[in-house]
This record gives C-alpha cells, structure tokens and sequence, in this order.
C-alpha cells in the first residue's frame, strides 16, 4: 500500500480493526448465551457498537503505535464476561465459546477477501473506491488471520488456552490457568524475542495461502 500516506492506510485499517475486534468479542457472548450464561447479554455486551468492546490501551493505543512503527500489529478488546458456572456443561461448553471468537475471525477474512475482489472488479471503472476497498479487503484478511492464529495460542488468557483446558485433565487445566497473571508477560516476550512470529508464521501463511487460493489469487 505504498500508494497510501499515513492517514490513508489508518482510515483503509480500521474498519478492519475495529470488526475483527468487536464481532470477536460479540461471538464469545453469542455462544455463551446458548449454552445458558446470560452474562453478557445482560450488561449489553452483545452490541455491534465498537465502543462497547473498545479498551483504551489495548484497542487504541498499542495497535497505533505499532501501526505507525511498522511493526507487528496486535491488540486486545475488554474480554466479554462469561460465568463458567452457568453454562450448562461447564468445560465443554467454555471451550467452544472460547472457540466462537478466533472461529468468527476466520469467517470475517474470508469476507474480507469477498471485499477484496469487488475492489479488483471496480479498479478499472470506478478506481477511487476499487483501489480503497482492495486494500480495504486485504487488510482485513490479514488483520482477521492473525488475530484468530494469535488467540489460539495455548497462552493464558488467549482462547487458545481456554480450548485446551477443556480438553486437559481438570488438574492439568488448573495448572494451565494459574499462568493468566503472567500472560501478557510471555506473549510480549514472545513478540521481543521473534518467537512470537516463529510460532504463527506457518499457520497464519497456510491459512492466507488457502483463502487467497480460493478467491484466486
């Protein structure tokens, strides 16, 4: 997107940002209100309002300075409430709603590629809004990939974990998730070191490979 200033690629990356963010969120409470935890519904946390997931730091602040320093871009949203203890099969169903989110990331980037291609279509007849929404759409199949990959990481508090300790043995689970004080610690650790970039390289490649592949590309 060099044909873009700042300001520009800010406006292109947003709305991607801001989606990827608040349907994540939003499909953790969905899936937790059907399977019986009303929590977040009940404080409004259900909305397509990006202003009712947005947290200051982790939605703004972090994802524009590593915006505007070209680095690797990541964020978070303030988590959706779900009480563990009102879903009907506990470390099941917190499994699956900790699923719903990384799961409607990957659904928004293939969206995103439709988006995509409407932008290729119109580049030639109308490229004032072709050229936009291409790297509108590709933004957002990027944003969306990566989010999703990042959250399945098995690290405290990422959805990653969530999935895995309904997968372990409750003590094992337990053990897993006495790591969330420290979790940002290791995924900031991570990104410092490269790791973090060694790590979801391959998945985030396949999954962009497979999608661009079905789109054409």
């Amino acid at each position: 997107m060099d044909e873009f200033n700042a300001i520009q690629r800010l406006i292109i990356w947003a709305p991607p940002i801001l989606l990827a963010i608040t349907l994540h969120e939003v499909a953790h409470g969905w899936m937790a209100l059907q399977f019986g935890d009303t929590t977040a519904r009940d404080q409004g946390r259900l909305s397509l309002n990006p202003l009712h997931h947005v947290d200051p730091v982790g939605t703004v602040l972090v994802p524009a300075l590593l915006f505007f320093l070209g680095g690797f871009i990541f964020g978070w949203a303030k988590p959706v409430p779900v009480n563990f203890f009102r879903l009907r099969q506990p470390r099941r169903d917190m499994a699956l709603v900790a699923l719903a989110g990384p799961g409607a990331n990957f659904v928004m980037a293939v969206a995103w590629a439709g988006v995509m291609v409407l932008g290729k279509n119109l580049y030639l007849d109308l490229p004032s809004l072709g050229i936009p929404l291409y790297a509108m759409g590709r933004a957002g199949i990027m944003i969306n990939v990566v989010i999703g990959v990042l959250n399945m990481l098995p690290v405290p508090p990422l959805d990653g974990s969530r999935v895995l300790t309904g997968l372990l043995p409750p003590r094992f689970g337990l053990l897993l998730a006495r790591l969330e004080p420290y979790g940002l610690f290791i995924i900031l650790g991570l990104l410092a070191t490269g790791l973090l970039g060694y790590l979801m390289g391959p998945p985030v490649y396949l999954i962009l490979k497979l999608i661009f592949s079905i789109f054409g590309y």
